[in-house]
C-alpha cells in the first residue's frame, strides 16, 4: 500500500466515512491513477477534466459512475492533498430523474414464490417487509431481531445513522423458520466465510433468476422491493412523514416521489377520454357505418 493510499484511508477513517465508501473512493482514484500511469500527487485539474471526458466518451459511465469518481476525487485533493485550486472546477453529472420501479403486490407474491431457497427468501422478503437498502438487509445481526417489540433496529445505515422499522408478524415467522434450518450466530444472513455477511452480487443475482422465473418483465432487484415498500404504505393510507422516518430519508422531499407513481395519485381522477359522451365503442360503430 502506497503512502498516499494509507494517508487518504486515514483521513476517510478519521471523518467515519462509510466502509463502503471508503472502498469506493480507493477504488475510483486507483482507476484515475492507472490511467494516467502517474500518483495522483502529480495529477491536477487538466488530468482530471481529461479523466471525466474519457469515463463519458469512451467508457459511457452513467452519471452515478462518474460522481463516484469526482466524489473520490475531490476529496483526494481537498482533504488529503489540501490543494490549493478550486474544488469546485471538478463538475458534477446532471442525474436524470427516473421514476422509482414499483411491482404490484401480485407480482411481489409472483416473484416470492419463484425462490425457492428459505435464506433467499427470507433476505428479499426482509427487504419488502421493510424497506431496507440492500446494505441494510444484509447487514442485520441476529441480535438486531428484537421480537419483543416487533422492531428491528439498523444499524448505522446510511449517513451513519441507527433507526427502527417494524417487524411483521408474518416475517418473524420466516426468520425463525430460517434460524431453525440455518442457526447463524452473527450475521443474520452469513455469506462465504460466515464471518461476512452475504455479497450484494449474490443477492442481485438471486433477484435476476427470480424475475425471470416469475415471468415479469420489470428488472427487479433489492431497491425495486424498498420502492414497493414505500409505494404500498403510501397506497394503503400511510402518512408520507412515517414512510420517511421508515426509509431513513434525510429529506420530506426524496419520500415524495412515491406520490408520483401510487395509484392514489395517478389515478385519482377519470382519464378525460372517459367523461365524453359518446363510449370508444359507439364512436368506432359510428366510424364503422361511416366507411
Amino acid at each position: 500500500m502506497t503512502p498516499l493510499r494509507l494517508r487518504m484511508i486515514e483521513d476517510m477513517r478519521v471523518r467515519n466515512l462509510a466502509p463502503n465508501t471508503q472502498r469506493i473512493y480507493v477504488d475510483r482514484v486507483a482507476k484515475f491513477a492507472r490511467y494516467f500511469g502517474k500518483s495522483p500527487e502529480l495529477l491536477g485539474p487538466d488530468e482530471i477534466r481529461t479523466y471525466q471526458v474519457y469515463l463519458t466518451a469512451q467508457k459511457n459511465a452513467s452519471p452515478s459512475a462518474l460522481n463516484q469518481a469526482v466524489c473520490a476525487l475531490r476529496f483526494l485533493y481537498r482533504i488529503t492533498l489540501a490543494k490549493t485550486w478550486l474544488i469546485q472546477h471538478i463538475p458534477y453529472a446532471k442525474r436524470p430523474r427516473t421514476l422509482p420501479v414499483v411491482l404490484s403486490q401480485d407480482e411481489v407474491c409472483r416473484f416470492f414464490e419463484s425462490i425457492p431457497n428459505l435464506k433467499h427468501q427470507a433476505i428479499v422478503m426482509t427487504a419488502y417487509a421493510t424497506g431496507l437498502r440492500v446494505s441494510e438487509v444484509l447487514s442485520l445481526r441476529v441480535s438486531d431481531i428484537d421480537s419483543q417489540r416487533m422492531m428491528i433496529r439498523v444499524q448505522q445505515g446510511k449517513g451513519r445513522k441507527d433507526r427502527y422499522v417494524m417487524l411483521s408478524p408474518h416475517l418473524l415467522a420466516l426468520l425463525r423458520a430460517y434460524w431453525k434450518m440455518a442457526r447463524p450466530q452473527g450475521w443474520l444472513f452469513p455469506g462465504r466465510p460466515p464471518s461476512r455477511p452475504m455479497s450484494r452480487e449474490r443477492i442481485h443475482q438471486v433477484c435476476m433468476k427470480a424475475s425471470v422465473a416469475a415471468g415479469l418483465t420489470k428488472r427487479v432487484h433489492v431497491r425495486a422491493l424498498r420502492h414497493s415498500f414505500a409505494t404500498h404504505l403510501l397506497e394503503a393510507g400511510a402518512n408520507i412523514r412515517v414512510i420517511q422516518i421508515l426509509l431513513g430519508h434525510r429529506s420530506l422531499r426524496t419520500t415524495a416521489i412515491y406520490t408520483t407513481v401510487s395509484r392514489e395519485t395517478v389515478c385519482a381522477t377519470s382519464s378525460p377520454l372517459d367523461l365524453l359522451p359518446k363510449t370508444v365503442e359507439e364512436i368506432q360503430k359510428i366510424t364503422r357505418t361511416q366507411s
